[in-house]
């Protein structure tokens, strides 16, 4: 049984990651860990737990944790989890981060779009990304693993099998995508108030959002080209899900029918990722760990869609995915 540690289990992805793991049959929740002073219980915090985890919420131990957990999952900001998992890993224990602190190779590219020095510069560009369906061979004997960001999981699933056969080019990719609003985690701030998303759709951060630079450079290492993309987010009024709309200029003639077919051969036995002729949508993909594409090709551009549920599959679904390629259980396990 693979005993495992969450590190900043308040937030909302903490409590998916929970749900999923009381599910794995090969899994037991050991440790949650919170800064919260009055040591409550994880039920207290995450009341649809109550009864199946009880467990108190307890300060950062860096010898508890190695002494309880096989496998560290850090739930923390970038820069704070960084910190901690370098503390903890000690040859034994693995990890899965949520954060950005681990998935970009280049550490002026991090310090320039995240504003801090990294805590742990010698682990950056070792760390595989955390998308299975690019880089299992990787994950399989990680020590850390870079969980993908939930934006750039919508959007390079959608384009990279595209860019690596070919059929769009590198330049001039344009991205948008809409988000539910626990993207944003449990922040306090007057644009995540009700009455400010509710019946309201906004673009914010454009051309100076963090996942610009990721989902560039995982396009770029698996297409093997270089890709220049703009990335455009949008706050939608839903609690969850990722709609991603990506515009990029064809090399071929090829039809629509054709690039779902090179769609459908890149994922064949990746079970998370459908590709199909309609239209995706979030509703299609709430609470699991799939991830809908389809495209279509209008006058001189390529139209590829994807939706993802941004909690799951843009987070803690995917790193129990990971955390399955690690420990050598089915990929599928606790996710379908």
């Amino acid at each position: 049984m693979i005993r495992a540690a969450i590190v900043g289990a308040t937030g909302y992805t903490a409590s998916e990651l929970i749900e999923i793991l009381l599910r794995h049959p090969d899994v037991t929740v050991t440790q949650v860990t919170s800064r919260q002073e009055d040591r409550p219980a994880i039920s207290d915090v995450h009341p649809r737990l109550r009864g199946r985890l009880d467990l108190k919420l307890e300060p950062l131990d860096v010898d508890s944790v190695r002494k309880n957990a096989d496998v560290l999952f850090s739930c923390l900001p970038h820069g704070a989890s960084a910190e901690i998992v370098s503390t903890v890993l000690d040859g034994k224990i693995r990890a899965i981060d949520f954060s950005a602190d681990y998935r970009l190779q280049n550490l002026a590219t991090y310090e320039k779009w995240y504003a801090t020095k990294h805590p742990d510069p010698n682990r950056m560009g070792k760390a595989p990304y955390g998308l299975g369906e690019f880089f299992a061979d990787q994950i399989v004997d990680a020590e850390v693993t870079a969980n993908p960001g939930c934006y750039p999981t919508s959007a390079i699933l959608a384009l990279a099998p595209l860019l690596k056969a070919d059929l769009i080019a590198p330049d001039d990719i344009i991205i948008d995508s809409k988000s539910g609003v626990s993207g944003a985690g449990k922040k306090l701030a007057p644009a995540f108030l009700y009455n400010e998303v509710n019946e309201n759709i906004a673009a914010y951060a454009v051309g100076e959002h963090r996942h610009t630079p990721e989902i560039a450079e995982l396009l770029s290492t698996i297409s093997g080209k270089s890709v220049s993309v703009i990335f455009t987010p949008h706050l939608a009024p839903m609690t969850r899900g990722i709609l991603t709309t990506a515009y990029s200029k064809p090399t071929t003639e090829a039809s629509a029918g054709v690039l779902l077919d090179a769609l459908r051969d890149h994922y064949a036995g990746h079970p998370f990722v459908r590709i199909s002729p309609d239209l995706p949508a979030t509703k299609h993909v709430a609470h699991t760990n799939f991830c809908d594409i389809t495209v279509r090709r209008v006058e001189d551009r390529i139209v590829v869609i994807s939706a993802i549920d941004n909690l799951i599959k843009g987070a803690s679904g995917a790193a129990v995915q990971n955390m399955n390629l690690m420990f050598g259980f089915p990929e599928t396990t606790a996710l379908i």
